[in-house]
């Protein structure tokens, strides 16, 4: 329980000093990054991006993103969010109008953190400098959640783990997979 009361803590001191301490001109790049990465709008681009002119990297490196992303959505927003129904801070935290235009579902964990995580990490693999430049970005949509008030930071960071997790996984499926064919364990339909 102890851990619980820490965690709480932190979230409340760290959430309260983001909210206030980002100057106003930082703000606005953080809040037209959050808003290019709603509905994952922003890694659909960067994916179209990289299979247009990508090649055959570019191809391979949006097709993961985009799985990854997938998963990262069904698991944050389709499963989590529905299961733990986790109140956002409280709007007199949070100076700035952006607590406005917050979602009314739950704050645990975060969805757009979770994508753009799942995005850059199952990119950087297949083309490690789409990966790196996607980085920026995936760090701006993280502290843009907890500075607009939408998130608590242990919200951002369990969409992080959730992010690399859905990564990890759509690049090991078809590995693991292939093996069991080829073991015998799993019989082809």
């Amino acid at each position: 329980m102890r851990l619980l009361d820490q965690v709480r803590d932190t979230d409340r001191t760290l959430t309260k000093k983001a909210a206030h301490r980002v100057p106003a001109g930082v703000g606005k790049v953080l809040s037209a990054v959050g808003e290019a990465a709603e509905s994952t709008k922003l890694w659909c681009a960067a994916a179209g991006v990289m299979a247009w002119r990508g090649g055959g990297r570019g191809r391979r490196a949006a097709a993961v993103g985009v799985a990854a992303v997938v998963v990262a959505q069904l698991v944050s927003n389709g499963v989590c969010k529905q299961v733990t129904g986790r109140r956002r801070p409280p709007e007199e935290w949070i100076p700035h109008d952006e607590v406005q235009d917050r979602p009314d579902s739950s704050s645990f964990p975060s969805g757009y953190t979770a994508a753009a995580v799942a995005f850059t990490a199952a990119v950087a693999p297949a083309w490690p400098l789409a990966g790196a430049l996607c980085a920026v970005p995936a760090a701006a949509v993280a502290v843009e959640r907890v500075q607009s008030g939408a998130h608590y930071p242990s919200d951002v960071a369990a969409g992080a783990v959730i992010g690399l997790a859905t990564a990890w996984l759509v690049h090991r499926a078809p590995h693991l997979l292939r093996r069991r064919l080829l073991d015998g364990r799993l019989t082809p339909p």
